[in-house]
């Protein structure tokens, strides 16, 4: 993949503004987004390596909250003093609360087939707690713009760009 750009998405519950840019080259993709939220802003950086891994996130409220993970890129996980986060284990990619940007990253690692549910153990991050735990989720691909996505009993059909970046997340995100 190789990308270079900047995304815009406006939260609609709670009402929040994102705008992160993605560089995407052969080696690795880097991520910077900051998100203003009703009760903080949040920094997050993430960076993949050449396989579409994750292998560190880190974000920072204006509170001076922070949270940093790294990850072999096989789903092992520790936090920012080496400690191993074994609840993670096998989990590939991140979801980060309140962001689209992370519904892109299995997108962008598996090939797809249509109709064809995929399930992925996710590292889910929820910012207003500073907190992570795994979570379960399921990508169908419905066509070449929308994707079905199912976690527990939350299920939303994602619209999607060409880069496969959300650009509408039925009343939760909308590209701006």
């Amino acid at each position: 993949m190789s990308l270079d750009r900047s995304i815009r998405w406006q939260g609609l519950d709670p009402a929040t503004i994102e705008h992160c840019h993605v560089i995407s080259t052969e080696r690795d993709t880097r991520i910077r987004g900051t998100i203003i939220t009703p009760t903080y802003g949040l920094y997050y950086r993430i960076k993949l390596d050449d396989t579409e891994h994750v292998r560190t996130v880190k974000l920072e409220r204006t509170d001076g909250a922070v949270l940093e993970l790294f990850s072999d890129g096989a789903g092992n996980w520790s936090d920012d003093r080496a400690e191993p986060l074994s609840d993670l284990r096998g989990c590939i990619d991140i979801d980060i609360w309140p962001t689209p940007l992370t519904n892109s990253l299995p997108l962008w690692r598996c090939d797809w087939a249509l109709n064809q549910p995929q399930r992925f153990a996710m590292a889910w991050i929820d910012a207003d707690a500073m907190a992570v735990r795994r979570s379960e989720q399921i990508y169908t691909q419905l066509d070449a713009t929308h994707f079905r996505f199912q976690s527990a009993d939350f299920e939303r059909v994602l619209e999607v760009d060409a880069d496969l970046l959300v650009e509408d997340y039925p009343g939760v995100f909308v590209r701006s």
